[in-house]
């Protein structure tokens, strides 16, 4: 293993990793690689607005408490609900009684919200007296946890120790640039064992504390092998992948769940689609993903594309640009399409030559941003009828409202702008006033 390490350190050094180029020829020996209102609706409606009520009551106190941005707050409380603020005010006392500060809270539960939730007294406050009582400083423990919140949600005793001392491990390497001999200090056997050992080898070969502790407190099985997470992380470093990213850890994640022979056949669906090898190997690695889909999903990915009007080539290009075309249901696409080429008149070529468009979300930016150019084209505002869709939809927010909806001297237009961009219409007012000073 400790090999490994070295030749991914030596990738990283020489090859910047992102340059790294292999040759497919490694995986082609042998196998690809290798009836009206009833007393049910009434109920629910009543459910449906008690639910509102903790929404709107959740989203409030995270504001007025925390301090974060209704955006955030709103995020948050679709994660977790609350209609009164006692539990939640037990567990932000018991953190700050134990030195943990707002900005270092508010990290905590944008990160870990079911905090919120938790018993202060029965659930939380024993396991923070718990690290303490094996030796945690205030200081180690408020930084240790802000930086894995989701520790505390694991059980108080062996296992809640092991975690808290990998990631304050981590922590204390990171700042002192010394990880040299830790990954062969720790005895082999568990799985819990096999997960800290492997998550050190990762770190060792760059992998991101983010990545790292996603890692820890996950669920996933291939970080908990021994052999076939070797093999896996062979493979993933051979391929290119790299370390310092969230698709290196998806591939090993995708390559550990599968054989040679898994692989092959997915290889094998592929060219039937008329792309070759390397073609699949540089989807891959765009989108680790793809060898998660079943053959007959790849193989019928085309016909969705045949029966919304592209051609053969079209679908081709597209996936090669764009592999994620292949996991999408025909449903999804077909409303995605139809809304581009129908309703907003881009041609069908256009949205084959960008398709990375038919990922984005309808609701929070493909619909917002067509009905801002609808209102600008329906005001004879835009030079030419309808703008490039790159322009429209792949743009950033910046750009775009600099191109669409900042430009215009009428306050009031861009007011309406800005509310149809954002969805918010309920703050017009307020953005007109902002504008006005």
């Amino acid at each position: 293993m400790y090999s490994l390490i070295l030749h991914g350190r030596k990738l990283v050094q020489l090859q910047k990793w992102r340059h790294l180029r292999v040759s497919v020829n490694l995986f082609q020996n042998g196998s690809a690689f290798s009836n009206t209102f009833s007393s049910s609706a009434i109920a629910a409606d009543v459910s449906s607005r008690d639910g509102r009520k903790g929404h709107n009551f959740t989203v409030s106190y995270l504001v007025d408490s925390l301090g974060l941005a209704t955006k955030v707050a709103e995020s948050i409380s679709m994660k977790v609900s609350f209609d009164n603020k006692g539990n939640p005010d037990s567990v932000l006392s018991l953190l700050r009684s134990h030195g943990f500060t707002d900005s270092q809270i508010s990290n905590i539960i944008r990160t870990f919200p079911r905090l919120l939730i938790l018993d202060a007294e029965k659930s939380l406050a024993p396991k923070l007296q718990f690290l303490q009582s094996i030796g945690a400083s205030s200081s180690e423990l408020t930084e240790t946890v802000s930086a894995v919140p989701k520790i505390l949600g694991k059980r108080k005793g062996k296992s809640l120790s092991r975690y808290y001392d990998f990631v304050k491990v981590i922590i204390e390497a990171d700042k002192s640039s010394k990880l040299e001999k830790l990954c062969h200090s720790l005895p082999e056997g568990s799985k819990q064992e096999n997960k800290i050992r492997n998550l050190l080898v990762l770190r060792e070969m760059g992998v991101p504390q983010r990545l790292l502790f996603s890692l820890l407190i996950s669920d996933a099985g291939d970080v908990c092998g021994k052999e076939k997470f070797k093999e896996s992380l062979k493979k993933a470093v051979e391929i290119g992948f790299d370390p310092t990213t969230a698709t290196f850890v998806k591939a090993l994640n995708v390559l550990y769940g599968l054989s040679d022979k898994g692989i092959e056949n997915k290889f094998n669906a592929c060219k039937r689609l008329g792309l070759a090898v390397d073609d699949v190997w540089a989807m891959f690695k765009k989108w680790p993903n793809i060898l998660t889909k079943s053959e007959k999903k790849i193989e019928n990915s085309v016909e969705t594309f045949l029966g919304l009007g592209f051609s053969r080539e079209e679908f081709l290009m597209m996936v090669k640009r764009f592999p994620q075309c292949i996991g999408y249901s025909t449903e999804l696409m077909k409303t995605k399409t139809e809304f581009l080429v129908t309703e907003m008149n881009w041609p069908l070529k256009a949205v084959a030559s960008i398709p990375q468009v038919l990922g984005y979300s309808l609701e929070k930016r493909t619909v917002p941003r067509c009905n801002v150019i609808k209102v600008l084209i329906s005001k004879g505002l835009l030079e030419s009828e309808l703008p490039p869709i790159s322009s429209v939809l792949t743009s950033t927010s910046e750009v775009f409202l600099y191109m669409y909806v900042r430009k215009h001297d009428d306050k009031q237009l861009v007011a309406e702008l800005m509310a149809i961009f954002t969805g918010d219409r309920v703050s017009l007012t307020d953005q007109k006033t902002r504008l006005e000073q």
